[in-house]
């Protein structure tokens, strides 16, 4: 889910951290046991690449498999399974010669027909790949998806087993950065087909072609694993040989087990930020991350009324919410898309700052009740009561219990809260089982549209079901008419979200961070703030 890229010449402000130098990682420096024990806030919920969504999975995805190219420090394109790429003078065709030494974990070579199978897979309308539309620009891709070409006629073919061409029906700047990114990774057809329906759902039924192979997951359990992949075509540069990754879900179980050195890294919240700041293991990352409130204006009727929609994000306090409720680092938001996930390749000014509107983030109680009561009349109701799902992470159920309070402030309103795991969370909002939803969100690559793009009609991560006409001629704009166009494309993106905080699509809650203690024997390790947050290929334990 996140990328950097100068796209469509952006100038690009995502902030890479590479956790240590890997310096000298001779047999002398490493520790005798190359082992890690990682906390994660949630469960995984799938490893099947073309249903994959969320953080955790695609975290999970990236270390156990790879593309076409990997992505490592600064997001710099590294070899992948092409050893070789050439580009046209048009930017509309890719050649790949793919390395013959790449293998899968049970043997199988990886090749060319992989990769065609796997992106025929996850843009087949069938399957319900959410992310297929990263796909977009990629010959018939959304014809494909709207089901008006067969899938065959995708633009990607095989020649043999090691080469790979792939044609484009415009130039797409920052597509090798997609070609990193773990919907665009191979996959094992033999594998699919055997396993059926349970693929993907646990970790026997999958292979690997990563660093990495994942172990003792079974699809529903708090614990697993990753384990050195012997047969990665680069396994040298890999030095550890396991990641023992659980779900810790209460913020002071994760502070003992890190002080009693069962864990090597766990996040921290509210206090324990305030507390730990000074500790020599602390470190706050920035992220390309927003938490927002989805309004389901298919499911509920009186949230297509806008007057409604405004009421309840005026009535949110958000620096009350990121200071005093969260208090670990997040930030207010000024719109959608995320303070410093790219700025203007004119002025320089961040795009959160260009495209700022007050509509939409402000916080106002008393025009909260004013409009709250004219949306009321205009709907004909006296009394609304919604439901607000959230998952169980520490940090959503405090920032439900705050919006509850918030919101039940307007009157006649009452918010029942919905507390799930997070895996049905994710389920719920794509079936549109919700009243309102806590939703995150992190880009996929350094670029609004990344962001913007979602809100679009039909978009299949616009669980809400917001629809605006402009918005969607001013996107379709940025990625077609004006996409070699700097400063059109860029005018195009930050009216569109103007026109969505004025028309509240959503209500920005706020721009995540990420406060974590974590062993500083851990050497290596890189952390992106837009795409896949984390890669443990060359990561290590010194001594």
């Amino acid at each position: 889910m996140k990328l950097k890229s100068l796209v469509a010449g952006a100038t690009i402000a995502s902030s890479v951290l590479l956790l240590a130098a890997c310096g000298n990682k001779s047999a002398k420096n490493l520790a005798d046991k190359q082992e890690i024990n990682w906390s994660e806030k949630a469960e995984l919920p799938t490893m099947d690449l073309s249903l994959g969504t969320d953080e955790i999975s695609f975290t999970t995805l990236n270390n156990t498999n790879e593309g076409l190219v990997r992505l490592g420090k600064d997001n710099k394109v590294e070899p992948g399974v092409a050893k070789k790429t050439e580009v046209s003078k048009d930017g509309k065709t890719y050649t790949f010669q793919l390395r013959k030494d790449a293998k899968w974990s049970n043997g199988d070579d990886v090749t060319a027909q992989d990769f065609v199978y796997s992106w025929q897979r996850t843009n087949d309308p069938k399957t319900g790949a959410q992310y297929s539309y990263l796909f977009s620009g990629v010959k018939n891709a959304d014809k494909i998806q709207a089901k008006k070409a067969p899938v065959s006629s995708l633009g990607i073919k095989a020649d043999g087993k090691y080469k790979l061409t792939v044609q484009l029906e415009k130039p797409i700047p920052y597509f090798k950065l997609l070609l990193g990114f773990p919907s665009f990774f191979p996959q094992d057809k033999k594998v699919v087909d055997k396993f059926g329906s349970k693929y993907g759902t646990a970790a026997k039924y999958q292979v690997y072609n990563g660093p990495f192979e994942l172990k003792g997951w079974t699809g529903t359990n708090l614990k697993w694993s990753l384990e050195k992949n012997k047969n990665y075509w680069d396994k040298k540069a890999v030095k550890l040989d396991k990641i023992n990754d659980q779900v810790v879900k209460d913020p002071q179980t994760g502070l003992n087990q890190f002080q009693s050195k069962q864990l090597d890294e766990t996040l921290l919240v509210g206090n324990q930020v305030k507390n730990l700041k000074t500790n020599k293991s602390f470190v706050l990352r920035k992220q390309a991350r927003n938490a927002y409130l989805e309004y389901n204006q298919k499911k509920v009727k009186e949230l297509k009324n806008l007057k409604i929609r405004q009421a309840i994000s005026y009535a949110i306090n958000r620096k009350q919410l990121t200071k005093n409720v969260l208090a670990d680092g997040s930030s207010e938001p000024k719109g959608f898309v995320t303070a410093g996930l790219a700025k203007n390749p004119k002025t320089g000014v961040d795009f959160a700052q260009d495209a700022y509107t007050k509509e939409g983030v402000t916080y106002d109680l008393d025009k909260a009740k004013e409009l709250w009561k004219e949306g009321l009349k205009e709907s004909g109701k006296k009394n609304i009561e919604l439901n607000l799902l959230v998952d169980d992470a520490d940090n959503n159920k405090r920032t439900s219990e705050f919006l509850q309070g918030a919101l039940e402030k307007l009157p006649g309103l009452k918010i029942n809260i919905e507390t799930v795991p997070y895996k049905t969370r994710l389920a719920r909002s794509v079936k549109g089982q919700f009243d309102l939803v806590v939703t995150l969100w992190g880009a996929d690559f350094s670029d609004p549209i990344s962001d913007v793009g979602l809100l679009t009609s039909g978009n299949t991560f616009n669980n809400g079901h917001w629809s605006n006409k402009e918005y969607d001629k001013l996107i379709d704009k940025a990625n077609n008419a004006d996409a070699n166009s700097l400063e059109n494309r860029w005018n195009d993106m930050a009216n569109a979200q103007k026109i969505s905080m004025k028309d509240q699509a959503v209500a920005p809650l706020y721009d995540g961070t990420v406060p974590q203690l974590m062993n500083k024997n851990i050497k290596g390790l890189v952390y992106n703030t837009a795409g896949i947050p984390y890669n443990f290929k060359e990561a290590y334990v010194a001594k």
